[in-house]
């Protein structure tokens, strides 16, 4: 029977910004809001929204590179939260973070193989056995034994990513949190990415949460999809269920910019007015409620919770179901 691996419970966080002088206010952002879901051995859960939702930051706390204001997130029964840094070392090893940049997240100075060691350096695997498994796992995504001694600047965006999810998988991890690492890429490379991040799943029967901002990206590689508004989730679905039916306006625009070869001549795009509320002064009821096309006077003074309506979670007082 599949367990749950991971189970986020009304997590979120807050920063406070504004001067430290006495007399000054501090506002409040809410970069994430009272998110929960779980996420099932071997699954692949897309978290989608536009820039500014708060997607990377919920990644990011879900390995424990940001503190959580609020909430739990419970890897395979370890509240990482409650954890110091001494306990949740050994933990480390069981999941890792692909960032969006490759090239970014890799050391100009270091050897693409010295790269991929270092975590089972910081581990103490034996130089011999870092070695031995830095060549397996070059081979594994896609790259020659002659990479190994190359550098950052030597290759291309698709191969530094090829040389990235490497060395995320270096310490056998169960859970690989991917922010946005396709978005950087050409349309083709991109689908050479996704079919290794597919393939790597079958062999080595990983789970994902793989952030992106194309919910045509996502949904090839995702069982599951939660769209992301201002910090909240406002929709959760399977995917195909997502994508063929969206519940929630703020989905159905998302879909609607997104280019679909099966798309009838009388649909619509469905043009988003505004831009994203200021976090730190949310709007009063439905934050989506200013630049929703249904609104209504309950929207502006109620916020919708996430309830279950059918197979799907969605956040609204109006959804189309």
């Amino acid at each position: 029977m599949t367990k749950i691996l991971l189970d986020v419970v009304n997590v979120t966080k807050t920063y406070t910004i504004g001067s430290k002088l006495r007399n000054k206010s501090k506002d409040k952002v809410h970069a994430v809001n009272d998110v929960s879901f779980h996420l099932m051995q071997g699954e692949t859960l897309g978290i989608v929204g536009e820039s500014g939702c708060g997607k990377s930051t919920l990644g990011r706390m879900l390995v424990s590179l940001e503190e959580i204001t609020s909430g739990t997130v419970d890897f395979d029964g370890h509240n990482l939260g409650k954890l110091g840094a001494r306990k949740i070392r050994p933990l480390r090893k069981r999941f890792q973070m692909i960032f969006q940049d490759p090239y970014a997240s890799l050391n100009p100075r270091r050897q693409i193989g010295k790269i991929i060691e270092e975590p089972l350096r910081i581990q103490g695997v034996s130089r011999e056995e870092r070695r031995k498994r830095a060549m397996e796992l070059l081979e594994k995504v896609g790259l020659d034994a002659n990479s190994y001694s190359k550098y950052p600047h030597e290759f291309s965006g698709g191969q530094r990513q090829r040389v990235v999810i490497a060395r995320a998988l270096a310490l056998n991890p169960e859970l690989v949190v991917a922010d946005e690492p396709v978005s950087a890429l050409d349309v083709s490379i991109q689908a050479q990415i996704l079919n290794l991040f597919h393939d790597l799943q079958e062999e080595f029967g990983l789970t994902y949460i793989f952030i992106a901002h194309d919910l045509g990206v996502v949904r090839h590689v995702s069982d599951r999809i939660a769209v992301m508004y201002l910090g909240k989730i406002v929709e959760l679905a399977g995917a195909d269920s997502l994508y063929d039916s969206p519940a929630h306006p703020y989905s159905q625009a998302l879909l609607s910019a997104n280019p679909r070869m099966d798309t009838d001549e009388t649909s619509t795009r469905i043009i988003l007015t505004g831009d994203i509320p200021n976090p730190i002064n949310r709007p009063s009821g439905c934050s989506f409620h200013p630049r929703c096309p249904i609104a209504k006077d309950k929207c502006r003074s109620e916020e919708p919770p996430l309830v279950q309506i059918g197979i799907r979670q969605v956040a609204c007082h109006f959804p189309t179901i």
